[in-house]
């Protein structure tokens, strides 16, 4: 098939395009080494470059990449944007396209499909019903709407495909998760890492990464290190991510703060902690999230302790010691004491992004050809 993808440029605090990240870079490529012809158009909301470029992939089929800037106030460029990707379009001539990335890519998508005339699958990495923008008056009833006009919905998890089912009940739903590159993430020796980051090559060490944020559940973690660490002098808090300005972490001499890391040294933060904490909250973003940081944590051999909440309750629910109930300060302490006295890691089948581009694949033709 010839593929048109439509995404936002930047995602998970990364650009999709220079930093060829996750979700967003890997089911393209997936999907041009599957021997499809992929045209990757990506918007960026702040100023980046119009930046295009070919990579090269394994087999017959090819990937294009092509970056706009939305320019000054993040409205000055759409005009050109909007002539441009339409030109790009009908010059590639796309089978169908593949949108998503957030609600406003999503209803991009059904109105350049409707103007070519050719069908349109969604990914949703997320619940963007969640995401600040549908906040923007009428966007939520134009996502919707394309949510109920596509061929077929890949969702990040099983309650968000359940949840999406709702919303479009005559769309075929296939869930995917977000997941990792297998030569990336491994178990490295821990002192080796510890020594790598600058952490203390003894104690044990809690940590936590990505957003570090209330809207997260980070401010309950701050809460159950201190009272932990008040009486085990050998615990640790790593931190490696964004801070919420309005939930700082507290002032602590074994608490310590790397910033945001390298999504290609991710594993060797893992592999230096003893426990990795996975703090969530029960909220329209929480319930229908399944973080990749999980699969990455796993792939480690890290121990993990999480919210007993949405995708990951199910993929864990054979790991009770694993889980805590969002909110409760006391499960969660009880679960720290618990994995790092009696660690147990998880086994799971965790998929590489190339599985994930051929379901996909598979997915968009049997939803184009049964239309």
């Amino acid at each position: 098939m010839r593929i048109g993808v439509l995404w936002k440029r930047r995602y998970m605090g990364h650009d999709v395009i220079a930093d060829r990240y996750a979700r967003l870079y890997e089911l393209p490529r997936g999907l041009a080494e599957s021997g499809h012809s992929v045209l990757g158009l990506c918007l960026g909301y702040k100023r980046s470059s119009w930046q295009r470029r070919e990579d090269a992939v394994s087999g017959s089929g090819s990937l294009t990449w092509q970056g706009y800037d939305s320019g000054a106030l993040a409205i000055a460029g759409l005009p050109a944007y909007w002539r441009s990707v339409r030109d790009e379009l009908r010059a590639f001539v796309p089978d169908l396209l593949l949108g998503g990335s957030d609600a406003i890519h999503a209803v991009l998508t059904q109105e350049l499909a409707r103007q070519l005339k050719i069908p349109y699958v969604l990914d949703l990495y997320d619940n963007f019903e969640s995401f600040g923008l549908t906040r923007i008056p009428g966007l939520l009833p134009l996502y919707r709407r394309a949510l109920r006009g596509a061929r077929g919905i890949a969702a990040v998890s099983e309650p968000l495909a359940e949840y999406v089912q709702t919303v479009a009940p005559d769309v075929a739903v296939t869930t995917l998760e977000s997941t990792i590159d297998p030569d990336v993430f491994f178990p490295r020796e821990r002192q080796t890492a510890r020594l790598q980051l600058g952490l203390p090559e003894h104690g044990r060490l809690l940590g936590v990464s990505g957003s570090l944020s209330r809207n997260r559940g980070i401010d309950l973690v701050y809460r159950a290190f201190l009272q932990l660490a008040a009486t085990d002098d050998s615990l640790h808090l790593a931190l490696a991510g964004d801070i919420d300005r309005h939930a700082p972490p507290p002032s602590h001499p074994r608490l310590h703060f790397l910033g945001r890391i390298r999504h290609a040294d991710m594993p060797v933060f893992f592999s230096a902690i003893d426990l990795a904490v996975v703090p969530m909250i029960d909220t329209p973003f929480g319930r229908y999230a399944f973080p990749q940081k999980a699969y990455e944590i796993i792939a480690c051999g890290t121990p993990i302790v999480t919210a007993r909440l949405g995708a990951l309750a199910q993929t864990l629910s054979a790991y009770p010691e694993c889980l805590y109930e969002a909110g409760s300060l006391s499960e969660l302490e009880q679960g720290i004491r618990q994995q790092l006295t009696h660690p147990r890691t998880v086994t799971v089948d965790i998929p590489s992004w190339r599985d994930q581009a051929d379901k996909l694949g598979a997915f968009m033709a049997d939803v184009c050809a049964h239309s």
